[in-house]
Order: C-alpha cells, then structure tokens, then sequence
C-alpha cells in the first residue's frame, strides 16, 4: 500500500506485542488503555478525534493468540505525553471468543493483505482501508 489518505482509512491499527509486554495482563483484568505510542510522521499527523482505531496484539501462540484484541477510536490527535509521541485514545477490550485471531484475518481474501501481516515490525500507527475494516466488522461484535 503507498501513501495513506483519510479518504480510504478504515481504522487505524496499533499494534502491541504480546510476548514482551503486559498487554496480555492488561487485556485480562480489561483495564482502560487510554493512550498509544506513536511513530512522528505523516501517519501520525493525519490522526484525530472520533477515527476508528484497532488493537492488534501480536505473537507466537506462547503466552498469546495473535490478533484484533480491542476497538475503539482515537480521542484526539498524537502529541507529546511523557516525553513520548502518543495518541488519546478510547478501547474497548474484546473478550476471547470476539477476538479475530489473525489465522482468521490470514484466510480471509478480503483481509489476507493487512499491512499488519505483509508489514509486521512497521511501527505504529498501521492502516486498514475501508474496504478491509468493512470485512473486519463482519467478524467484530456489535
């Protein structure tokens, strides 16, 4: 995928990586995550109030089960916080059975070219096109 563009962004996805930090804990006792680490960029800049964010937790199966973990949408643009880039930011914990597991999103044709599988260790924040969240709410509840 080139340049994002807020015309096609679906969701903005942010990405956690479930074998070296808490978020595993942190999904468990469904506690608020009300901000994001970001990377300072053009992404970055385009990111605002009321936009629909993914939480995408990575792995290996070991301590997680790789996939959408929490929805939500962002609570305003990146700024500094803490000395660190981050963006504001409502989520809504999925419980296990919700959670679209990314073997799912890899079988799914309508999925299966995610930046998040084709670019895995890009930094936050990731994109999902309108066409591909419109096949990603297939599978969230609500």
């Amino acid at each position: 995928m080139g340049a994002v563009s807020l015309e096609d962004l679906g969701a903005w996805l942010l990405k956690a990586n479930g074998e070296t930090s808490d978020i595993a804990e942190v999904a468990g006792r469904r506690e608020p995550v009300r901000r994001w680490c970001v990377r300072a960029g053009y992404r970055a800049r385009l990111m605002a109030a009321g936009q629909p964010v993914v939480l995408w937790v990575s792995g290996d199966r070991r301590r997680v089960t790789p996939g959408v973990w929490a929805v939500g949408e962002l609570g305003g643009p990146a700024a500094v916080m803490d000395g660190k880039l981050r963006v504001p930011l409502e989520l809504r914990w999925l419980t296990e059975e919700q959670r679209v597991h990314r073997d799912l999103v890899r079988s799914d044709e309508g999925l299966a070219a995610l930046e998040v599988l084709r670019q895995p260790q890009a930094a936050n924040p990731s994109f999902v096109s309108t066409e591909q969240m419109a096949v990603l709410r297939t599978y969230l509840p609500g």
